[in-house]
């Protein structure tokens, strides 16, 4: 199947980094607005995150470094892009020299918070 939509590359794709993450959202969400788990597949993963141009894992070393930098109110989507991180192959280490450079960038409270939050995603991969 040649993946032309939107909605069919954010689905390959939010699958291969965050299984489950459209039927999680839509569990949650829907019911109060109908369509946003579609949207979230069909926007950034179809629109911005499958464009092709970086690979997976420069893309969310990117948006793990952006989310750390917005600070402590991120942390629930900082710890789902450390996990697909993770799951394309990037290291402990790297994740966390990102968040570590982004003190210049947030400061050492948002980088103390991002750190947490990778600390529990270690925590939850060692178990």
């Amino acid at each position: 199947m040649s993946l032309h939509t939107a909605y069919e590359r954010g689905k390959a794709l939010s699958e291969q980094v965050n299984p489950g993450m459209e039927d999680a959202l839509a569990a949650r969400y829907d019911a109060l607005v109908p369509g946003l788990s579609r949207m979230v597949v069909e926007v950034p993963y179809g629109t911005f995150y499958s464009r092709g141009v970086v690979d997976e894992k420069t893309r969310l070393l990117a948006t793990i470094a952006a989310l750390a930098a917005m600070g402590g109110q991120t942390r629930p989507q900082l710890k789902v892009n450390i996990t697909s991180a993770r799951a394309v192959g990037a290291s402990r280490e790297e994740v966390c020299e990102i968040i570590y450079q982004m003190t210049l960038y947030g400061g050492f409270p948002a980088m103390i918070n991002a750190m947490n939050a990778a600390i529990e995603v270690f925590e939850a991969e060692d178990e």
